[in-house]
This record gives C-alpha cells, sequence and structure tokens, in this order.
C-alpha cells in the first residue's frame, strides 16, 4: 500500500482517483473505484439534474468516499443544481474551470457544507487561488489529458504547483497517467497521487458508449487532436484558452479551426450531429481521450485497473531502489 498525504486526508487506501468524466464517470464507476480503496468520482459537468438523481444518488448510496466533480462555469446558468449536489452530502466535491471569483464562490459553499474540496488547476497562479480560498486539495492536469485542458504539460506542471503552494495541500496529478510508472513518476514528482480519466473510461463500469470503449483500446495517441468543434456545436460557451482532446474523426476533420463558421452554422449542423451522438456514430461524436491511447490495450474491471497502478507503481519503486541503492519505499 502506497501512503500519502492525500490517502490520510481522504481516508482512501489508495493514491488513485477516477477523474469526473461527463457522461462517463456515473454512479457506478466511481462506486467501483471507491471500494476498490480509491477515490471514485461522479462526473456532473454541465448539470444535468436527471443524471445528478441517478448517478450521485447510486454512489452515495454505495458509501464509502466517494464525489461528485462539478464544472463551475456551467453551473453559474443552472439555479439549483449545486443545491442538488450538495443535498447528496458527498464527502468530497471536485471543482474545475472557473475564474477566481467562481473558485471562492465554490469552495466555500462545499467546505461549509462539509466536503474536502478538489481543485483543478492549470498553471500555478490558480492553484495560488485555490489555496488562499480553502481548497482540500489540488489536481494539477497538464495537456496531456484528454477532454478540456490549458497548454502547461504535466511534468513541469506539477512541481511548479507544489513549489507556488509550498505543501499546502495535497496536489494530486493529471494529464498523461494510465498506469504503474505513472504513478511512481507522480510521486517522484512530488504529487500525493494520481487522477485518470482515459484509463477508467476503458472499463467495464463506465458508461462510455461500445463505439467509444472500442476506439479507447483501438485508436492511438497519433490518432487525438486538439478542437473546440464539439464545444461550438453544443453551444457551451468554454473560455478560448482551453481546447478538448479527442479522437480524431470525420467531425474533428470538418470542423476543427473553423469555429466561426460552424457557430454560424449551429441551427444547421446541431441537429443533425446530436441524432449522430444517439447512434453512437462514431464518426461523428466526441470521444475525449488523452495521450495515453497508446497504453490502453483492453477494457477491464475498475477495481483490476487501481490494482494494477498501485502494484505496477510500487514495482517501479522498488525496482529504482535496487538501481539507485536507496531504500524501498
Amino acid at each position: 500500500m502506497i501512503s500519502t498525504k492525500l490517502t490520510e486526508l481522504l481516508g482512501i487506501d489508495h493514491p488513485v482517483v477516477c477523474a469526473p468524466m461527463g457522461s462517463v464517470s456515473g454512479g457506478r464507476l466511481a462506486a467501483a473505484v471507491t471500494r476498490a480503496g480509491g477515490l471514485g468520482l461522479v462526473g456532473v459537468s454541465y448539470g444535468d439534474a436527471a443524471f445528478i438523481d441517478e448517478h450521485v444518488a447510486r454512489a452515495a448510496e454505495a458509501g464509502g468516499v466517494w464525489g461528485v466533480g462539478c464544472v463551475m462555469f456551467t453551473f453559474d446558468t443552472r439555479p439549483g443544481l449545486w443545491d442538488k449536489v450538495l443535498g447528496y452530502a458527498p464527502p468530497v466535491i471536485a471543482l474545475s474551470f472557473g475564474d477566481a471569483d467562481q473558485v471562492r464562490k465554490y469552495v466555500v459553499s462545499a467546505a461549509d457544507a462539509g466536503s474536502h474540496v478538489v481543485v483543478q488547476v492549470h498553471d500555478p497562479e490558480q492553484a495560488r487561488v485555490a489555496v488562499q480560498a480553502g481548497a482540500s486539495v489540488l489536481v494539477a492536469q497538464g495537456a496531456e489529458a484528454g477532454g478540456h485542458h490549458a497548454s502547461l504539460a504535466t511534468l513541469p506542471l506539477v512541481p511548479a504547483v507544489l513549489d507556488a503552494t509550498r505543501g499546502a495541500v495535497p496536489v494530486v496529478a493529471a494529464g498523461g497517467v494510465a498506469d504503474g510508472r505513472g504513478l511512481a513518476a507522480a510521486l517522484a514528482l512530488g504529487a500525493d497521487g494520481v487522477m485518470m480519466g482515459t484509463r477508467f473510461a476503458a472499463t467495464e463500469e463506465s458508461l462510455a458508449t461500445t463505439g467509444f470503449k472500442s476506439h479507447l483500446v483501438s485508436a492511438h495517441t497519433a490518432d487525438t487532436v486538439d478542437t473546440r468543434a464539439f464545444d461550438v456545436v453544443r453551444g457551451i460557451p468554454w473560455d478560448e484558452s482551453y481546447r478538448a482532446r479527442s479522437i480524431g474523426n470525420d467531425f474533428t476533420r470538418t470542423w476543427t479551426g473553423r469555429d466561426a463558421e460552424l457557430a454560424a452554422r449551429r441551427a444547421e449542423v446541431e441537429p443533425r450531429w446530436t441524432a449522430a451522438v444517439a447512434r453512437d456514430d462514431t464518426s461523428q461524436r466526441a470521444m475525449f481521450a488523452g495521450e495515453v491511447l497508446d497504453l490502453i490495450q483492453d477494457i477491464q474491471p475498475a477495481a483490476q485497473v487501481v490494482r494494477d497502478i498501485v502494484a505496477g507503481a510500487q514495482d517501479v519503486l522498488a525496482g529504482l531502489a535496487r538501481r539507485t541503492g536507496a531504500p524501498a519505499a
């Protein structure tokens, strides 16, 4: 077992967190990761009431240390849904993608409700703001991540966040991690754990569709593309500093880099695109995935993923100790 400031703070066995991927990280996946000793997070992202009532309720019923992931800027436009999340009394609330004022507002509200508050950051200044607001844990997300991300890579970002916050709270590395080698590397950087999205999307319990899961196994890292096209067609007002990494398909090849034209033609394109998503047309739908695709070869139970990453990290750390003559952790 690997003990860190994260496991001690949250009372979990393993420093492994399932990213709260919207429409992928449901109650079943979150519960499976939590039962395996990690931290399972339900991704409510854009604040859908029915999804919250089904999947947050399922995670709450399973018990243990679980949480909910919320995209802050979207909750500002959906009155009542934040209170709905808090009503399930999640032990952990994970916040992402908000400006400084939103970070302060939601951190204080979640902490007042009794939750540990995790805040995802993409640069040292965001980390300082989150700590000053009262965050319990930071997630330093690098540009290797699937879905929305900024520009800094994980390797330089994690130590920069640690330096900026001077050990005030545990720091979790995200982006580019899919196995025990990634966890060991994150620990070597000084992080207290890892958050994984793409690897957990490729599990039996994830809500990813059959077509999406097939691509997670068959696609390669070189097949991914950074795009704003899926945000534009859905009419979601993402800050232009963020892009979303997805497995490339006909839709991204047609529309990436043509944001203004797609926005102007959204009334024409969006209905056809929505219908394609409903039938799991992988030539059109979003398939958010990170730069770890070359490391994913199969669909596994989530608990097996947790066990494998911890065992793999322990093997790497022991091997490093032998090579360097240092005592094993």
